[in-house]
């Protein structure tokens, strides 16, 4: 396998994408009505923001690979359950369907890119 090049968890394409991900939906639950800050607006931010974060220390420990796929592993269960938090949105109304579409597909594409660094985690070992 070939080591790619990175200097920190910035620098994956799967980490860019989840902090996109997570900046919409700060900005989109901003509207969402009041009655729900305690419930599906805490829960889809903290979410999120979770997805990112989960990525950001899976690198940190990724020259031991079970921990690597441990916090990937995270990192995919909490884009799950973003996906379970944009669906109550939109069929609270809350989300109009094409952004719910492009939200969704978002974080599946976060999902599968999660997965081939969880089948090849010697890939992002640092050199030694």
């Amino acid at each position: 396998m070939s080591y790619v090049e990175l200097k920190g968890h910035r620098d994956l394409k799967v980490y860019q994408l989840a902090y996109k991900l997570a900046m919409d939906i700060f900005n989109l639950s901003k509207s969402f009505p009041k009655e729900e800050k305690y419930s599906l607006t805490d829960q889809i931010r903290r979410s999120s923001r979770s997805v990112t974060a989960n990525i950001a220390e899976g690198f940190r420990k990724r020259q031991y690979p079970k921990m690597f796929v441990s916090k990937l592993a995270d990192a995919d269960g909490e884009a799950t359950e973003t996906q379970v938090w944009l669906d109550f949105g939109k069929d609270c109304e809350y989300l109009n369907p094409e952004k719910h579409k492009e939200l969704i597909k978002g974080y599946e594409e976060v999902g599968k890119m999660l997965g081939a660094m969880m089948s090849m985690p010697e890939k992002f070992t640092p050199r030694k």
